[in-house]
């Protein structure tokens, strides 16, 4: 397929949404369904896989609803092929290794170390594993021969020296679990007293899942392993899970993932289900082999229409400012999805709970309301847009909308230059997505130029004021003191040319969820920033950030069962 030329590529986003979602998967499948199985193009959907936390938590599935779904439901929302599973063994690998070697290092001599790391046989020191080649050539000592290393080179090369308080590389599993976020281990009489504080994230959290959807081969995939930083030495260098000798491991475990797992829609479209990142702490988009490989399989003519998750000032600003800039790949359209319902949100309608019942305003018409919360869409083109983007609006209709306040919407967005038109994939399939798929099709023959936010060449606070002014637009950016040790110590290890995938809350364009509409002039606070260097990203964090989700008071399991008659799994949603 190398030499295939690819299709269009569309990228769903959203608006800054209420905590119940506003439908970027369901339009996602409704589009694809109706650019497939009605408009007769040659189509492929890439979607990410969910996580077992929100799909037994609060959220529920990831599949999409109604009828724009991806089937057999039940696999894309549970154990579909087991990569979620291979992304949690290899990360808990990884942590399991860093006490590891911190315990030998604490209990051993140098030469206890040597001896064990590079045995001997027969009175003859063996070649050096490859990691310990890898990681002398790191400390810039250019010797291969074990016997030749002076007694500080050998101290050097075992000792890794790890502080624990630096380091970044929690234990994960794909439950819910608060209980989880901070715990102590080592207590153990066999530990000897070597205790630390550390916890669990939610396994889609691991920066090894990041650097999955990242990877552009499976080649890829073990360079961005190998360069993953965990902590630091006493000293400040970085130490990868390549000084840990573990790389290849992860590598092995994590080498069926690479390849995305092909599904297909209600209507029979075919729909590749493959990683699935946070998207807060992570870029939060589907794998790009998934969407090389769709856009090579689909051809000239055809469409691919990936999703980027949360809002469009989160999901689509990573998508292309991360995503696009390690593919090469850029999009040919954006299709932005909202809801009546937000859009009151954002107009000053009362806070949407999710858990508790909506509130009447969102039921009736209030069209003032609407027109109101207009400012946040319209946020999102001017965004979209300024990538050199063009822009398709879907107003994804709920039941209680009236056609005053989708008409509403429609007008506002068509006079800020999108195309914009109500979508009803929910409620008819690919048969209520067409008069979008004919406008995302108009948009892909659009001339377009694009362009990122920032180069990389720009310093690290530069590139953190750059998304934070144009995409969010605030007033300033406020850096901690502990951000900026950390801005100091990235920049000495040479960390300072990666890409910035920001961490903040979805529900709002500033640092504070309830702050709604289409907010300008405020001061963005950072108050760390961490490094994925595996993934190839540093992430800021806005405010708190919670890694490991915990379980409502009535969660989604509850009404989750097996029909022991027929064998079908039932309350899954």
């Amino acid at each position: 397929l190398r030499d295939s030329p690819n299709g269009h590529y569309i990228v769903v986003a959203g608006i800054t949404p209420t905590p119940l979602g506003e439908g970027k998967s369901t339009t996602t499948v409704g589009l694809v369904q109706a650019l497939g199985a009605h408009l007769k193009k040659k189509v492929f959907a890439c979607l990410r896989q969910p996580s077992q936390g929100p799909t037994f938590g609060i959220k529920g599935g990831a599949a999409g609803g109604g009828y724009s779904q991806v089937i057999p439901m039940e696999e894309f929302n549970l154990h579909l092929t087991g990569d979620i599973h291979a992304i949690t063994a290899a990360n808990n690998l990884c942590a399991a290794q860093i006490d590891a070697r911190m315990f030998h290092e604490k209990t051993q001599t140098d030469a206890q170390l040597f001896g064990r790391l590079c045995p001997s046989e027969g009175g003859k020191v063996l070649p050096l594993a490859k990691p310990l080649l890898r990681r002398l050539q790191r400390l810039g000592i250019s010797k291969t021969d074990p016997a030749s290393l002076t007694q500080e080179e050998i101290s050097a090369l075992v000792r890794l020296d790890i502080d624990p308080a630096s380091i970044t590389w929690n234990r994960v599993m794909d439950t819910n679990d608060r209980y989880l976020r901070q715990i102590t281990v080592g207590q153990g009489k066999m530990e000897k007293g070597l205790t630390r504080e550390t916890g669990f994230d939610i396994t889609v959290a691991s920066e090894i899942m990041a650097c999955l959807a990242l990877a552009t081969s499976l080649a890829d995939l073990r360079i961005r392993l190998q360069n993953m930083v965990v902590g630091y030495s006493t000293s400040g260098r970085p130490v990868t899970a390549d000084d840990l000798g573990v790389a290849g491991a992860l590598a092995v475990l994590m080498k069926d993932t690479i390849n995305p797992n092909l599904m297909q829609t209600l209507e029979g479209d075919p729909v590749f289900v493959h990683a699935g990142p946070f998207a807060n702490i992570a870029h939060g988009n589907s794998s790009i082999v998934a969407d090389q490989l769709a856009l090579k399989l689909v051809g000239k003519e055809g469409y691919v229409v990936t999703e980027a998750g949360f809002g469009a000032d989160i999901g689509m600003e990573k998508f292309c400012n991360i995503k696009c800039r390690t593919s090469g790949l850029t999009p040919s359209a954006a299709v932005l999805v909202c809801t009546v319902r937000a859009l009151k949100m954002h107009g000053g309608g009362p806070t949407v709970v999710a858990g508790s019942p909506i509130p009447e305003v969102y039921k009736t018409e209030n069209v003032d309301l609407v027109d109101k919360g207009c400012c946040n869409v319209l946020r999102h083109i001017e965004n979209a847009r300024s990538f050199g983007i063009p822009v398709v609006v879907a107003v994804n209709k709920i039941q209680s909308d009236t056609d005053a306040e989708l008409r509403c919407v429609v007008d506002a967005c068509t006079k800020a230059g999108a195309l914009a038109c109500v979508a009803e994939h929910w409620a008819h399939g690919g048969a209520g997505a067409v008069d979008l798929a004919e406008l995302v099709v108009q948009a892909c023959s659009r001339d377009r130029t694009w362009s990122f936010t920032y180069p990389l060449e720009m310093s690290i606070k530069e590139k953190i004021t750059a998304i934070a002014t144009k995409i969010y637009r605030a007033g300033a950016v406020e850096f901690s003191e502990k951000a900026e040790a950390q801005i100091a110590r990235y920049d000495a290890a040479g960390f300072s040319r990666l890409p910035i995938c920001m961490a903040k809350t979805h529900l709002s364009f500033t640092a504070d969820p309830s702050i709604k509409g289409a907010p300008e002039g405020f001061t963005l606070p950072i108050r760390e920033i961490r490094a994925s260097v595996g993934a190839g990203f540093l992430y800021p964090l806005c405010g708190e950030m919670s890694t490991m989700p915990g379980l409502p008071t009535r969660p989604c399991f509850f009404d989750v069962d097996i029909d022991m008659d027929t064998g079908r799994v039932t309350g899954l949603f």
